[in-house]
């Protein structure tokens, strides 16, 4: 078995941004409204006719490929769209389909509700963690996939439904997941497409005995840890060398598979 692959560097390792508007840009969004995004909430159409509401972000340069961001238990939140709008900057067509909540239901306005915590994790149970959000999944890919690659990343809630939507769904190249909670209890999954892990070995959701599952039924996959907690990527949790080089492995992984130069 080969364990989790550390991150334990000797010196701070020189990275590139994560994603976030390029000052200029910023600067003209400023001079509108200081909330601007560059992308907007569209609808999607499962297989089943089912209505999805989704952010949608038009690649802003050359497109390197449609990417699918699947969401933390919290939904499309503010900080998840500024992450679409980010990677939309560098090529990516971006769709970040809502995984549990209704096609009228409103963006959060917030990252996190608290107060609504329990609410929001009996909703992520009763889908399976993810397992019956696919549908809304295959659907943001197909509305990607007439032009070019398409990518999927996913953080907690969403990082278990990236691992299953590389085992089970169709049309992807490559996939993210970034600690997801339930990956364990999935980890007879077999990704279809180029897939890596991401985790934060001071996780206090998710037992380092996890992640040594995963990598038991899977040796041959990349699996990463980092000296972060949860949520690393999400201002909650947020670690910035860790966030960086997530992303930037990420992005990289992408590029081997055909969509983008690997910057982050």
């Amino acid at each position: 078995m080969r364990p989790p692959q550390d991150r334990r560097p000797a010196s701070r390792p020189s990275l590139a941004r994560t994603p976030r508007r390029p000052a200029r840009r910023a600067a003209r969004r400023r001079a509108t409204s200081v909330a601007a995004e560059a992308g907007a909430r569209i609808t999607l159409t499962t297989a089943a006719g089912q209505p999805v509401a989704a952010y949608h972000a038009p690649a802003l340069e050359a497109r390197r490929g449609g990417l699918v961001i699947l969401h933390a238990i919290w939904g499309v939140t503010p900080h998840l769209r500024e992450l679409a709008d980010g990677l939309a900057e560098q090529g990516y067509e971006v769709i970040a389909p809502s995984l549990l909540d209704g096609p009228d239901s409103p963006f959060p306005v917030a990252d996190m509700d608290p107060p609504n915590l329990d609410a929001r994790m009996a909703m992520g149970l009763a889908s399976g963690w993810g397992a019956t959000a696919l549908p809304r999944v295959q659907a943001a890919i197909d509305a990607l996939s007439g032009a070019g690659k398409v990518f999927a990343l996913g953080f907690c809630f969403g990082g278990t439904t990236a691992w299953l939507a590389a085992a089970r769904c169709t049309g992807l190249t490559a996939v993210s997941c970034f600690y997801g909670g339930d990956i364990a209890a999935y980890a007879n999954e077999q990704p279809k497409v180029p897939t890596i892990l991401h985790f934060g070995r001071a996780d206090s959701m998710i037992p380092l005995t996890d992640v040594e599952a995963i990598t038991a039924a899977h040796p041959d996959l990349p699996v990463w840890l980092y000296d972060a907690g949860h949520a690393f990527v999400a201002p909650s949790g947020r670690h910035d060398d860790s966030a960086r080089l997530a992303m930037l492995r990420t992005l990289q992984l992408f590029q081997r598979a055909g969509g983008g130069r690997g910057e982050a």
